[in-house]
Formats: structure tokens, C-alpha cells, sequence
């Protein structure tokens, strides 16, 4: 009985991805840029929007590449701890995690492919950015750095 309940659970778990990634029906994503701004300088990413529930279900996943200077922006009306994890996500990432204000405030590096392990925000943040693995470092984007874009800062 134990391994019937474990195995509707997980049937359960899966069941809200039948409707886009698991059919082939990838979904679209509004685009935009965003900058941040380190010490040093300034750079300019060209992201995709991840606002609704169903966006932010699928993010990343099934992608087998991403451009050096793109991303994927999930923003929430309020701020909270976020938690991801990497399930059908071929491509090492870098996830920045936001606060309303646009100070980036904690920054998970290099998170692991197709992991189920979470990857936490540790802190309450209204946005996450998703960029290539090694991206933060190579442009030296350190927590405390700033995200501008239209989208953070409304709701909370």
C-alpha cells in the first residue's frame, strides 16, 4: 500500500507538465534586456520574461544551449524565499537570486544539470536570473551588485 501511495505521488508530481515540455509543446517567453551593474561595470543581458506559473514550471528546461549574454528572469509580485532545482535542465547555470530593490543577494554558481537537489534563494527575493554557469564569475557579479529591470520593485 505504502508503494501505491509513493508511486500516485509521484504520477502526481509529474502530471502539470503534460501540457507543454512533456508533449513537445515548448512555450513561448516575452523578451526583454536587463543590466546589472557591478563595481567595475555594466553589462547588458538579453532574457526571457518567465511570469506565469506555467513559464515558470518549464524555465530552462530541454535547452541544450544558451547564448553568453542571455538569461531567463523569473519574477514574483512579492518577495520570498525561492526555491529551484535543475529537473530536465541540460545546462549548467548560474541562478541570481534578486531582492525587490534590485540588490542581488545571494548568487548559486554552477548548479548542477538534471540535479533534484533545491537551490535556495536563503533569503526573501522577488526575482531570480538564470544565466550560463560561470557567467558570474567571469564578469566578477558579486551579491550586493545591482539588477535593473522595469519588472522588480512592483508588487511587494
Amino acid at each position: 500500500m505504502i508503494a501505491l501511495r509513493v508511486f500516485l505521488s509521484a504520477l502526481l508530481l509529474l502530471l502539470p507538465l503534460q501540457g507543454s515540455a512533456q508533449t513537445g509543446q515548448l512555450l513561448e517567453f516575452e523578451r526583454s534586456e536587463l543590466q546589472i551593474t557591478t563595481a567595475d561595470e555594466t553589462y547588458t543581458f538579453a532574457i526571457e520574461l518567465a511570469l506565469t506559473p506555467e513559464q515558470q514550471s518549464q524555465g530552462l528546461m530541454f535547452r541544450q544551449s544558451m547564448a553568453a549574454d542571455a538569461g531567463m528572469l523569473f519574477v514574483q509580485n512579492n518577495e520570498g524565499i525561492r526555491n529551484f532545482w535543475m529537473r530536465n535542465t541540460f545546462i549548467p547555470l548560474d541562478m541570481l537570486f534578486i531582492k525587490a530593490d534590485g540588490t542581488i543577494a545571494h548568487i548559486a554558481e554552477r548548479t548542477v544539470p538534471q540535479s533534484l537537489e533545491t537551490v535556495s534563494s536563503r533569503v526573501p527575493v522577488q526575482a531570480v536570473l538564470e544565466l550560463n554557469g560561470g557567467t558570474a564569475r567571469r564578469l566578477g557579479i558579486k551579491v550586493g551588485d545591482k539588477v535593473t529591470h522595469p519588472l522588480l520593485g512592483i508588487g511587494g
